[in-house]
């Protein structure tokens, strides 16, 4: 199989032979194959009758005893366990160049639950450094070799991208392409591309589809760098083509860039993220992602699940640590999982913060640029204690926090079993059967039902409850616990229960 078959037959395929060498995996034994295969297999190929009998039990027990709740879900083709992975600095002295390191770190992941990595912005040269550009590898050689590293593993990479923001001072950028004010942070001076530009979308869409042809990565990462064109003060510029309609509602050109580029990357059976700003999504009915990205310069963890909740799904939560403050590492969980949302993980290589201190880049003062500041804040930490706490992207605290991946580890083996292939999800129940009595203030409850039946209760107020339960349950965390009908919840806690 050669590589541009391997890449066509997505995850569900294992490079082995020459052109898969490395120390610590250099083939794919058929032990690991089949573990693959039996991850990746799916309702229609696997279940028995029995298997069938029991789902079909439990979702009709959820059908007639939920009359009200706020949304209702069947759960497909959704890949949970998601990580930034940080290749290395970037600006830089020297180009990242994966290595063994790599290999011990994603062979870590694959075991913690991980089973989509994104890269962000080092992946590729905005800054043209080193003979690169936005839309390409730093390091195009140690780039496949990443690809490779985590094919082998059975695990989807996806890469940063933009529909908007592209390097003003790239010599390919166009004054005619962006009629918004730039975005000026650390070494960066993005403009913001109209998605109704003919020139910049003429410029942008062989340049998404030739990463994905030419590097066989498994989707894209889009930070949208979009400002709504609905009641902008600011003339279009003679290069945009206002075809649709902008309203506050909805995003006419927007919209339909998204579409061609989802559209490009779903014929290659690829995958699709995206980051608007915050905790907004893009203003339209048509699916145009897979995955939704939240969080960033989000301060609180109970207004990111309110913001959020009502999001089509798969929202992927990511609290912005560097400016957030929780009490424990709980909490991230406890906000998302009522929801049908799991946080994102941040690993792969320290984030040093050396790239807001490399010599001959231009960097605006500290005290204007927060990401210029808190990278120099990570740099100095790390200078001081090289051997961690570490943090591991832009949006990690600093200090890092010891206690993050092994939480999100624990929390992610808890969760998968209730987004399994198939799944239908009651979300924010109101009304129903499964409890005796009314819910307590404070509570959420949501059911997700296949061939096993759990509830997930939160109780996010400041005081204990408890909550009776119509049929008997046990709580997932408690091996050999016995079963009950009654459930003390303490304050701002979560607990997942399997009906017996």
């Amino acid at each position: 199989m050669n590589r541009r078959e391997f890449i066509r037959a997505g995850a569900g395929a294992t490079l082995i032979g020459p052109s898969a060498s490395s120390s610590s995996a250099a083939a794919t034994s058929g032990a690991q194959i089949q573990v693959m295969v039996r991850e990746r297999a799916r309702i229609m190929a696997t279940y028995t009758a029995e298997d069938h009998r029991r789902r079909l039990e439990n979702v009709g027990r959820c059908e007639r005893g939920v009359r009200k709740c706020l949304r209702k879900h069947l759960i497909t083709s959704y890949l949970s366990g998601q990580c930034v992975y940080n290749l290395g600095e970037y600006p830089c002295r020297k180009p990242w160049n994966p290595d063994d390191w790599d290999e011990a770190e994603l062979d870590r992941l694959r075991e913690h639950g991980i089973r989509l990595i994104q890269l962000h912005e080092e992946w590729n040269d905005s800054q043209r450094m080193f003979g690169g550009h936005k839309l390409g590898p730093l390091n195009p050689e140690g780039f496949r070799r990443f690809v490779e590293m985590v094919h082998r593993r059975g695990m989807k990479l996806i890469v940063y991208a933009s529909s908007g923001f592209f390097e003003r001072t790239d010599p390919d950028s166009r004054d005619e392409w962006a009629r918004q004010q730039d975005l000026v942070e650390i070494c960066f001076r993005y403009a913001r591309c109209s998605p109704a530009s003919a020139g910049w979308r003429a410029y942008l869409l062989p340049r998404l589809t030739r990463i994905l042809d030419e590097y066989g990565v498994d989707g894209l990462y889009n930070d949208l760098g979009y400002i709504p064109l609905a009641g902008n003060p600011r003339p279009a510029t003679k290069d945009e083509v206002l075809a649709f309609e902008e309203r506050n509602d909805c995003d006419g050109a927007l919209t339909d860039l998204l579409a061609l580029i989802y559209a490009e990357v779903k014929r290659r059976g690829g995958v699709v993220k995206l980051h608007y700003s915050a905790t907004n999504c893009p203003r339209t009915s048509m699916k145009v992602y897979d995955y939704l990205w939240v969080g960033e310069s989000v301060g609180n963890v109970d207004e990111l699940r309110e913001a959020v909740k009502n999001h089509a799904p798969y929202v992927v939560p990511c609290l912005d640590m560097s400016r957030a403050r929780i009490e424990r590492e709980d909490d991230l969980y406890l906000h998302a999982i009522p929801y049908m949302q799991f946080p994102l993980l941040l690993a792969g290589r320290p984030f040093t913060g050396e790239r807001a201190v490399i010599p001959g880049v231009k960097y605006p003062d500290e005290k204007r640029c927060f990401w210029t500041r808190h990278c120099r804040a990570i740099w100095r930490q790390y200078q001081a204690h090289p051997d961690g706490p570490h943090s591991y992207g832009w949006w990690d605290s600093c200090p890092g926090r010891p206690e993050a991946k092994p939480t999100h580890a624990l929390w992610l083996k808890r969760y998968l079993p209730l987004v399994e292939e198939g799944t239908w999800a009651w979300l924010e129940i109101g009304d129903s059967d499964l409890f005796k009595g009314a819910l307590p203030a404070g509570v959420v409850a949501s059911a997700f039902a296949n061939r096993d039946l759990f509830l997930v209760l939160a109780n996010y107020g400041s005081s204990s409850v408890t909550v009776q339960t119509s049929d008997a349950f046990v709580a997932v965390e408690a091996k050999g616990a016995a079963a009950s009908t009654q459930w003390k919840l303490g304050p701002r806690s979560l607990a997942i229960l399997s009906r017996c």
